[in-house]
């Protein structure tokens, strides 16, 4: 913390398996149940083909490349990530799934390299191979020492908030799960049963027990983040739901919306001195070299700096650093493709200005003036 402001890191999809574990010091089954394809390695391939050839084993900090000297250079008093993937080397393939996620739990370091404070897994691929899966998973990050929201043994647990503690207070982070990013009714955790934190959809209803559950656990100079996967995996359309939703937890005590999902970054907003990310687009993957949706650039990924007043948690700033998936690590992002982030975000953000310094990162201009 730095002059009376708590900085936090987000982002969204970070997709350590199928391809990405392959390159890794430890590989699991290459198995894939897919239409596209039935060996993981063929992602490996696909990357090849369009940038060229990535080494294999690689380190284990090789996904997240120069995205670890943007964080040490910033220095968050946080950092969530959305970790959509199953860390178990057991289950069954999820019936009826199209996709599965799966990284061997030898190769948790790769996740650990990123020092994240809490791996966010509500999401649709957590339980890619089953509650044994789950299991595996929760178990596997908790001997890493990694806080974790959103999925648990049992309702109460996949509900609790991960606390992370800095030089002035704590951050509460909560997570959940909606239907329309595709998690299956049958995931939700219950009293006697394992699994995510679910909702159907983005009722007034599901907002009112979310705001519960803040104002249970939030205590007087909390920071409150709450983790939503929700919507498709492309577009800018927000859903008026999603906004009423959004809006509903920040009105009981929620200081930042991270939304996350779609496959691309999504509109922002600030509301009521409160930032809302409706969607952080995907941060690590295995999707180089896969057509179809190139308008949205894919390929472009968004280091997310959200910096809050302590004590008040009303948005002070953010900062968002461009970066490019090749050879499945990051780099920096080109000068241009800097510019069109710049340009698409400040177009479907409607409320806020989107700036680019000279430096290349792009930001808020007077977030905390901005919204309602």
């Amino acid at each position: 913390m730095r002059g009376g402001v708590l900085t936090l890191f987000l982002c969204g999809d970070v997709m350590l398996g199928r391809g990405v574990d392959q390159i890794l010091p430890h590989p699991g089954d290459p198995e894939l149940r897919e239409g596209y394809a039935g060996d993981a390695r063929f992602y490996v391939r696909a990357a090849e083909a369009v940038n060229g050839p990535v080494p294999a084993p690689v380190p284990y900090s090789w996904p997240w490349g120069d995205a670890l000297g943007v964080l040490d250079e910033a220095a968050p008093d946080a950092r969530i990530v959305n970790l959509e993937t199953a860390v178990t080397g057991g289950g069954t393939f999820a019936p009826g799934k199209a996709v599965h996620y799966r990284m061997h739990p030898a190769n948790a370091p790769a996740l650990a390299a990123v020092r994240p404070d809490v791996c966010v897994l509500a999401n649709n691929h957590v339980l890619d191979f089953g509650r044994h899966g789950l299991r595996d998973t929760l178990a596997t990050l908790a001997r890493a020492g990694l806080r974790t929201a959103g999925a648990g043994r049992t309702e109460d647990e996949a509900h609790a908030p991960a606390v992370v503690t800095y030089g002035g207070g704590r951050v509460l982070a909560f997570a959940l799960g909606m239907s329309s990013s595709g998690i299956p009714p049958g995931w939700a955790a219950t009293p006697g049963r394992s699994g995510v934190a679910y909702a159907a959809d983005a009722t007034d209803a599901a907002a009112e027990a979310a705001v519960r559950r803040i104002r249970s656990a939030k205590r007087a100079g909390d920071l409150v983040v709450v983790s939503v996967h929700w919507g498709s995996n492309w577009g800018y359309l927000v859903p008026r739901e999603q906004v009423r939703f959004a809006h509903a937890l920040v009105d009981g005590g929620a200081d930042v919306v991270h939304g996350h999902s779609s496959h691309h970054p999504r509109p922002l907003e600030v509301y009521r001195g409160r930032l809302i990310l409706y969607g952080c687009g995907d941060f690590v993957d295995d999707y180089e070299g896969i057509p179809g949706h190139e308008e949205y650039r894919d390929d472009l990924r968004l280091a997310w700096l959200v910096s809050a007043e302590a004590g008040s948690g009303r948005l002070a700033g953010v900062r968002m650093v461009p970066l490019r998936a090749r050879r499945m690590r990051l780099e920096p992002a080109p000068y241009e493709d800097r510019v069109w982030l710049r340009d698409t975000l400040d177009t479907v953000s409607g409320g806020v200005r989107v700036t680019l310094d000279p430096g290349g990162t792009l930001a808020l201009e007077h977030p905390a003036h901005a919204g309602v």
